[in-house]
């Protein structure tokens, strides 16, 4: 899944758009629920590097909110890194267009929209 197929699917299912909330990072979309205004998903493109992988050229990723007891188990699979730039004990990292299926990477947003539905604002 690409980052537009995450957009399209997103504003399908829960018929969300992304804000751009930073003017020194405008391709970064954050994904909010409507209602309390909770973040559940966060598209970057960054650096390789930055999840210790070999090269420096950008690539997009997914932060997702995810279960504490699965951050764990996830990190030990491939495909899964601890959360760039986010809380690394309730957030995961996976690279857009990577070894993931689309249907794990709706999987994981449909868990994580669902951890912040009922949360207040």
């Amino acid at each position: 899944m690409d980052k537009k197929q995450l957009e399209t699917y997103i504003n399908g299912k829960y018929n969300i758009k992304p804000d751009y909330m930073w003017a020194d990072a405008p391709n970064h979309q954050v994904y909010r629920n409507k209602t309390n205004r909770k973040w559940f998903a966060l598209v970057m493109d960054i650096p390789r590097c930055k999840l210790g992988l070999e090269g420096d050229e950008n690539i997009d990723v997914l932060d997702i909110k995810c279960e504490k007891d699965m951050v764990f188990s996830l990190l030990d699979t491939e495909g899964y890194f601890p959360a760039y730039h986010m809380n690394k004990a309730n957030w995961i990292t996976v690279i857009l267009g990577g070894s993931l299926s689309d249907d794990i990477i709706k999987s994981l947003l449909d868990m994580s929209y669902g951890l912040v539905e009922n949360k207040k604002k």
